[in-house]
């Protein structure tokens, strides 16, 4: 890295997310809450997916490895966050800054590529069930997740190291409560052209890539459900992409809410905003959609809860 950033910028302000400090012990209490029951419910999730017998199917591997996501870049964003609030200077070590960049935006591309493989396995169980275990066997399934998680690093460390390889101007106040990419950029001195492009490229390619394969997946899948003769297997099938679609649709719609909006009505503050929605809010919210709206997995924590229950009685 560039002997100017390590001697002149040792470290970054973050703003936060507000600066009226009457709103700072009740922000605090509520992302403490939320950030407490993101960690314990995909924590639950991880745990169920992987001790429970009847959870053993590759629905529920890809369903683990959401949780590592959702799990990964809320800690990745949540506790430093929370921590700026009861302290008096919101500092971030430049290294710190440049391992929480690193750290999210791995997550978060997983994030895109795992729903992706998701929805693919919807598409099979559903539209060509004969063949399900043989085409979504364990090694394909090991197979997407390491492939997401193989580009997901590539993409992280490309765009961490070319924005920290290039020259900030000694202004160290980022308008964020992290270290993202954009905040950062408008802090540089160097050229910026190319590793705009670069994010713009790659956040382009990850979004409409992903969501292509879930908009296919799923458009097929319909095709297939309007087909069946049933009312009742039309309700068993829809019902079994019930809460994958409902997380797909938070997640991309809050994505698309933040980055298509037209640059009249962009703002940081509207960044905070979607920030702290698909950074804490959607973490929380991906275990209690599952838990609430699959059927599996409230008998799987029954069954966990009635186990210790025995334990300690």
């Amino acid at each position: 890295m560039d002997k100017h950033n390590l001697t002149v910028l040792n470290e970054f302000i973050l703003l936060g997310i507000t600066d009226r400090p009457e709103l700072q012990a009740p922000l605090f209490r509520l992302f403490l809450i939320i950030y407490v029951i993101s960690v314990v419910g995909n924590l639950g999730i991880i745990i169920l997916t992987k001790m429970d017998s009847k959870l053993q199917t590759p629905m529920y591997f890809f369903l683990r490895h959401l949780a590592i996501t959702d799990l990964g870049y809320s800690t990745t964003v949540g506790p430093k966050m929370l921590a700026n609030f009861v302290v008096d200077e919101n500092t971030i070590s430049y290294y710190f800054c440049a391992t929480q960049l690193a750290f999210f935006i791995m997550f978060i591309t997983s994030e895109f590529f795992i729903l992706s493989a998701m929805s693919y396995d919807r598409y099979v169980a559903i539209c060509n069930p004969l063949c399900y275990t043989v085409i979504m066997s364990r090694r394909m399934c090991w197979v997407l997740v390491t492939i997401s998680y193989l580009y997901s690093t590539f993409v992280s460390l490309l765009v961490t190291v070319k924005i920290f390889n290039l020259s900030f101007c000694g202004h160290n106040i980022i308008r964020h409560f992290y270290c993202d990419s954009l905040p950062l950029l408008s802090l540089l001195c160097s050229d910026t052209h190319e590793i705009k492009l670069v994010i713009l490229i790659l956040s382009v390619f990850d979004l409409i890539s992903s969501l292509l394969i879930v908009l296919v997946s799923y458009t097929l899948i319909t095709v297939s459900i309007i087909k069946l003769n049933s009312a009742e297997g039309r309700h068993k099938a829809f019902s079994t992409c019930g809460s994958h679609l409902t997380v797909v649709v938070v997640f991309y719609g809050t994505l698309i809410f933040m980055y298509l909006q037209p640059k009249s009505n962009h703002s940081f503050d509207t960044d905070k905003v979607a920030s702290i929605f698909y950074t804490l809010v959607i973490p929380m919210l991906n275990p209690l959609i599952y838990s609430l709206r699959n059927r599996d997995v409230k008998y799987a924590l029954h069954r966990a809860l009635g186990r210790l229950c025995n334990i300690f009685s």
